[in-house]
């Protein structure tokens, strides 16, 4: 991933996909300590960690993570914002609905999208309140989190909404459900076409950071968006 041009890796712990089952923080730890060790000594790229417990982020951090990625929004664990706080570390908050094993149970909105920011904004909100600062935080409406294809589908369409928080938005839609339904690819590896496509609409919305599988496919596709979003100013080599 790193030679294929990552810029930040994520080790997560515990599996978030709909339906997953919960991990302790013992296991959870053990899962992540020793990759998180062996990465910090092997690896120039910042690393992140992908947990909603604060004793695994302050783990991480202390081990030398330098960003905490909660799926949760910081609605799991109530000493998550503080934790990260007093780390120094940066925030990624994302919208979800309810805990991976029941989440997909709930995927009804009246405005998904209204949804989402009012989330996102209580999230910050409580991030602040604890002493993060702002220019630390980055946004994550939360693709396949709650919602549904149609719901996943009009979050991409209006990812340009959530630029009025001023924070970077980061999209995961790698190889997610969303994608198998619409282009009939049941096989997760087969939907990276479908794929390339959100990265592309997502980044001319807005979103500038994108958590992936296929590291050089997806650097190629967002490098081609960004010339295409920039016209003539792209630095055509």
């Amino acid at each position: 991933m790193e030679q294929e041009g990552a810029a930040l890796i994520d080790i997560g712990g515990e599996s978030t996909r709909p339906g997953a089952p919960p991990v302790d923080e013992a296991e959870e730890l053990d899962r992540v300590m020793p990759v998180i060790e062996a990465l910090t000594r092997e690896l120039a790229l910042p690393l992140s960690i992908d947990t909603s417990k604060s004793a695994v982020a302050a783990a991480a951090v202390a081990a030398g993570v330098e960003f905490v990625n909660d799926i949760s929004g910081l609605t799991y664990d109530p000493q998550m914002a503080a934790v990260v706080a007093a780390s120094g570390a940066g925030l990624i908050v994302m919208h979800t609905r309810g805990k991976p094993e029941a989440m997909q149970q709930n995927t009804d909105y009246d405005d998904v999208v209204g949804d989402v920011v009012s989330s996102l904004q209580q999230s910050i909100s409580c991030a602040e309140a604890a002493g993060v600062a702002l220019d630390k935080i980055a946004i994550d409406p939360g693709i396949g989190f709650g919602k549904d294809a149609a719901g996943n589908l009009e979050l991409l369409r209006q990812t340009a909404t959530l630029a009025e928080f001023g924070r970077p938005i980061m999209l995961g839609t790698s190889r997610k459900s969303f994608i198998g339904q619409i282009l009939d690819q049941p096989n997760p590896v087969d939907r990276s076409v479908g794929t390339m496509a959100t990265l592309a609409l997502g980044y001319a919305g807005g979103a500038r950071i994108f958590r992936v599988h296929d590291v050089a496919a997806s650097r190629q596709t967002v490098m081609m968006a960004q010339a295409v979003c920039q016209g003539a100013a792209w630095p055509v080599r």
